[in-house]
């Protein structure tokens, strides 16, 4: 097992847990608004959206080195973008936000930046292991 097929295991299991905080019946998660963490709205899309990515790095971790550096590739490529949109202008694309809610107003930066960095970090680091990850 490659370091590659490692990572990609691992965003396999992150993007589970992504897809799960919705359900999880731990205190703090969602607020009563429905925020995670009282910052961002996760609604039935994006979960499909996670369990749909993680099965793609699961196959991925399972096929080959190959697979899984093209998963972080693509994976890292879309979420990254997708982050530096939602700092741009508050929605992604990923989601279709920009489409369904187009600019989108934050009470603060921080706020917008905190909402943005798990798709800026996830995807920046896919992008990282991909490259430095080559054979």
């Amino acid at each position: 097992m490659t370091t590659l097929r490692l990572i990609t295991l691992g965003y396999f299991v992150s993007l589970l847990i992504a897809a799960s905080l919705n359900y999880l019946p731990i205190p703090g998660i969602i607020d009563d608004q429905g925020y995670a963490f009282g910052i961002f709205a996760l609604d039935v899309f994006d979960d499909l959206l996670h369990v749909a990515s993680a099965l793609w790095a699961l196959a991925a971790a399972l096929i080959s080195h190959r697979a899984s550096r093209i998963f972080l590739t693509y994976f890292g490529a879309l979420y990254f973008a997708d982050g530096l949109l939602g700092l741009a202008t508050g929605s992604g694309f990923l989601d279709a936000g920009i489409l369904i809610y187009g600019f989108y107003e934050y009470p603060s930066f921080l706020i917008k930046l905190a909402a943005n960095i798990p798709h800026l970090f996830l995807g920046g680091f896919a992008l990282a292991a991909a490259y430095f990850g080559r054979k």
